[in-house]
């Protein structure tokens, strides 16, 4: 069978890390090929190597059979490679077509810029691969689902033919990872070949041909996915036998920490998207929020955090009103929060690790001492929490946090929080980005913070997690507390008609 892609004994170097330590790697035509590793393994940065965001130290690529140098994207695109970024490259206050021939701009007798034309086109591009993407849509107006759509049509209309997809699902619901494995057929259809950079077995198994294993930068090998079973290539990708399963004790809920009453908070849209809603988590138990995105999750956890002004009700944290307290009080009061986005509200991300470790902390003993920061005691904080969670970065505890791979910036947010050692601790998307290694061993953690007294409410689109890792599962659907139920009395089913607004005992 044709190769389209080949890469040979690639090498790439970072300060104080190797990247890509003699790597091979081939996608034939027709293909879906996996790139499965550990975050931090070196997927993204061979990648990048291929579309020519980053020069190799040695190796070789061919494309077609016929050796090349990719210098940069521009020179990708014209060989037939397109990607599409874990982190979206859309402006978004520009249609969806104006996104799309940025760089590209079809001309009308020399200077006048073709939009009517280029918008027909990507209307048919879009009919032909069932993409449903309105060309005259603003990015800003549109789902995070849709805008990958538009990564993808990006490609299409550069006509691309080897198709890169980098941690594609991180940032999509169920719902519309099911419609991308879907997109990716039609592609795959119609003659494209597909890399695939993920982490999830589950989505490997579904859609992909092959699968190449990396480890620390290391080819580990290529295996047939149809003949290999994901605790395999796990133990492949990890090198040790990885549990799927959350080891926990059952629960000993103790006083009520957080007691929420009669909540309603407006949507950035200043609509209610949170009504009415009631909950308590008490000490000693992980209470997990399942429903589908955008049903008022982050109005809770806004309102929780004091990211968001509530219009009435209450938070009362083990007993306090905290109702009316910012952000900087609720953590003094013991609230901890791994949040959604990491880049947004996670960290700042041209400041060292160091740095981050102690965005909550810099004014407090022994990090500060009469408004002089301690460096020293800094330092010696923020190594301990990268060992602990085992962040890799090149150059350690002085690396930007943007340098760190996603899964690593995610590893060292949640362990900033968790050392902060709250009453609450708020994990939302916790393990959004990470491989299934570090995956077991922060559900380890989550599991500990219980167990050590500690009130848990985990977020998570994942209904695997939510039924894993939780104790009790509350289900939001519309804004509103649709059911309550013990997770070893419930399954993904139950779940997830609870998710679609039809209460627990209710007929579809």
């Amino acid at each position: 069978m044709e190769n389209i892609v080949e890469m040979r004994n690639i090498r790439k170097e970072f300060p104080g890390i190797v990247a890509n330590d003699n790597v091979s790697i081939e996608l034939r035509k027709g293909e879906v090929h996996a790139l499965l590793g550990e975050n931090g393994a070196g997927k993204s940065t061979l990648m990048s190597i291929l579309f020519g965001l980053y020069q190799p130290e040695q190796g070789e690529i061919f494309i077609r059979g016929k050796k090349v140098r990719i210098t940069d994207p521009n020179v990708a695109n014209e060989l037939g490679i397109g990607m599409v970024h874990q982190h979206f490259k859309l402006v978004h206050n520009f249609t969806v077509t104006q996104n799309i021939i940025l760089g590209r701009e079809s001309k009308r007798f020399g200077f006048v810029v073709d939009e009517k034309s280029a918008s027909r086109r990507i209307r048919a591009l879009s009919e032909r691969y069932a993409l449903n993407v309105n060309p005259d849509a603003k990015i800003e107006d549109i789902s995070v689902g849709m805008q990958q759509r538009v990564e993808i049509l990006k490609m299409l209309y550069r006509d691309a033919e080897a198709l890169i997809f980098d941690e594609p699902t991180s940032v999509l619901t169920p719902q519309e990872i099911h419609e991308l494995m879907k997109i990716m057929r039609n592609l795959i259809d119609e003659g494209k070949s597909i890399i695939l950079i993920t982490h999830k077995l589950r989505e490997i198994k579904e859609i992909a041909d092959r699968c190449t294993v990396l480890r620390r930068g290391r080819v580990i090998g290529t295996v047939d996915v149809a003949s290999t079973t994901e605790a395999r290539m796990a133990e492949m990708m990890v090198g040790r036998e990885v549990s799927f399963k959350v080891d926990k004790k059952p629960a000993v809920p103790g006083d009520v920490v957080l007691k929420i009453e009669g909540l309603n908070v407006l949507s950035a849209r200043k609509v209610l998207g949170l009504t009415d809603f009631s909950l308590e988590v008490r000490a000693g138990e992980i209470v997990g929020v399942a429903g589908v995105d955008g049903n008022g999750q982050s109005e809770l956890v806004e309102a929780v955090t004091g990211m968001r002004s509530v219009e009435s009700g209450t938070i009362r944290l083990r007993g306090r009103d905290i109702t009316k307290q910012g952000v900087r009080e609720r953590i003094r009061e013991g609230i901890a929060h791994i949040p959604e986005d990491r880049h947004k509200h996670g960290l700042v991300l041209d400041y060292t690790v160091q740095e981050n470790m102690i965005l909550e902390t810099y004014d407090q003993k022994p990090f500060s001492n009469h408004g002089l920061l301690d460096f020293p005691e800094i330092r010696k904080y923020a190594e301990c929490i990268v060992e602990a969670f085992d962040v890799r970065a090149g150059e350690g505890v002085d690396s930007l946090a943007r340098s760190l791979s996603g899964g690593n910036q995610q590893k060292a947010i949640v362990g900033r929080e968790i050392e902060l050692d709250p009453d609450l601790l708020v994990a939302v998307q916790p393990t959004r980005g990470l491989d299934v290694g570090a995956i077991e061993y922060i559900h380890k953690r989550l599991v500990e913070q219980r167990d050590s007294g500690k009130a848990v409410l985990l977020v998570s689109l994942e209904l695997d997690e939510i039924l894993n890792l939780s104790d009790r599962i509350v289900v939001v659907s519309h804004g509103a507390l649709i059911g309550d139920v013990q997770a070893d009395e419930t399954d993904e089913n139950e779940v997830g008609l609870m998710m679609t607004g039809i209460r627990k005992g209710e007929s579809a």
